[in-house]
């Protein structure tokens, strides 16, 4: 016996019961993004590294230690698309979509790719379903994005939600408070880890995210960029929220709040949910006013966010999605060839006319057939037999019967009947 293959590790299967739960989340992003103007949009699963060296920033733990970078056969470097945001920006530029009535916004539900310590949550294949909103630098647009996004974890029932709200400022104010920072750090590079020691040069802010006891201690003395905010960026900030306000959506403003990517500035935003422990973050995201600028295009504003599939759907329990509705599941008493091709017929006739319809493919005796047909949940099932057809309702255990010709008007009839 062939040794059993597995997926490889941090990688799994979708199987029919969770892709149904994944259906329904993107069914409910189709609704509330298209409603507020967002279209779909999809970017190659493997874009040019330089993308993500440029775009996310080369002293990112992304860019240093998580992405999957090969060469293809004719040497160029290729990665697996670790994020959306500087895909969507690549397109953006592109195909000119600067042309286009501003804000564009778009929308996608795709896989991503990034080699981090497989656990609960979090994958090193996953799933996310993202929002960009470019070309606008009102601060209306940041309320938007946010409170799409609250509406969307609302409607799919993830528990115990809660915003933290945080503001980088533009680039030069950040530069300007990264070098304060820097400083203050060295001050106390006995105290901090050596992953943090290490970083100090190239991503210093990153040291609110530590762990480290000693670091930690040292960061709740640290000088904070909300308390650095220019008049102007001070301004943005507070008119989204009092956009949030208006809406009466609940946040924290958290001036330690940082993200794993270089383009942010300004609004930056963090969606958690207690009911996944440790590995809190569901969703999150900010503004990144100079990414479409890095990426050879003009100087445009631009929003997003991205949710973790596997992360909303931990967070909403074990809730199972009703499984689709079968109007009629079409079985035979009598196995001859000639019956069987009545109802293999009968099926496809009742697909054109709109109906779900299945047909008896495993050979099950009658009473195997209607245990299935009860299974799967069916409506109707007609039972095809020497005499005609009998159509039998599955909720009230009515039969009838009538010629096969006469089974879908029936079962269109009676369908409208009960809607």
């Amino acid at each position: 016996m062939a040794q059993k293959l597995q997926a490889p590790r941090g990688t799994y299967d979708v199987l029919p019961d969770d892709a149904a739960r994944r259906e329904h989340v993107e069914a409910a992003a189709r609704q509330i993004l298209g409603a507020a103007g967002y279209r779909r949009i999809e970017t190659p699963t493997f874009e040019a590294t330089e993308l993500f060296a440029r775009g996310v920033g080369a002293s990112t733990d992304i860019v240093q230690k998580e992405m999957y970078t090969f060469e293809d056969g004719g040497g160029r470097s290729v990665t697996l698309r670790p994020e959306g945001t500087a895909p969507v920006a690549r397109a953006y530029v592109e195909h000119g979509m600067q042309k286009l009535p501003q804000p564009v916004k778009l929308w996608y539900l795709s896989s991503f790719f990034r080699y981090e310590r497989a656990q609960a949550g979090r994958y090193r294949q996953f799933w996310q379903v993202g929002a960009e909103a470019i070309g606008s630098a009102d601060p209306a647009v940041d309320a938007e994005a946010i409170l799409l996004l609250a509406e969307l974890l609302e409607s799919l029932g993830v528990r115990d939600v809660r915003l933290r709200l945080g503001s980088l400022g533009t680039p030069e104010t950040r530069a300007a408070y990264r070098a304060e920072l820097q400083a203050y750090l060295r001050a106390h590079e006995g105290e901090l880890s050596e992953e943090v020691r290490g970083r100090i040069d190239l991503n210093p802010l990153r040291a609110f995210d530590a762990d480290h006891p000693g670091t930690r201690s040292v960061m709740a003395g640290a000088p904070l960029l909300l308390d650095r905010l220019t008049g102007e960026d001070a301004d943005h900030f507070a008119e989204v929220r009092a956009l949030l306000d208006g809406a009466d959506l609940a946040y924290e403003v958290d001036p330690t709040l940082v993200r794993g990517l270089d383009y942010y500035a300004r609004t930056l935003f963090e969606f958690t949910s207690d009911a996944l422990g440790a590995q809190s973050g569901v969703a999150g995201g900010g503004r990144y006013d100079g990414l479409v600028e890095q990426l050879g295009g003009p100087p445009t504003p631009g929003i997003g966010w991205a949710a973790g599939i596997e992360r909303i759907l931990l967070a909403t329990g074990e809730e199972r999605v009703p499984p689709p509705i079968l109007d009629l599941y079409v079985a035979y008493a009598v196995a001859d060839r000639p019956t069987r091709a009545i109802g293999f017929e009968l099926t496809w006739e009742a697909r054109r006319a709109g109906l779900s319809a299945q047909f008896e493919l495993a050979g099950r005796s009658l009473k195997g057939q209607l245990k299935q047909a009860a299974r799967a949940g069916a409506r109707f099932v007609a039972i095809l037999g020497e005499d005609g057809a009998t159509l039998k309702d599955m909720e009230t255990g009515e039969q009838e019967q009538l010629e096969p010709g006469r089974v879908i008007p029936v079962v269109l009839k009676k369908g409208k009947t009960l809607a």
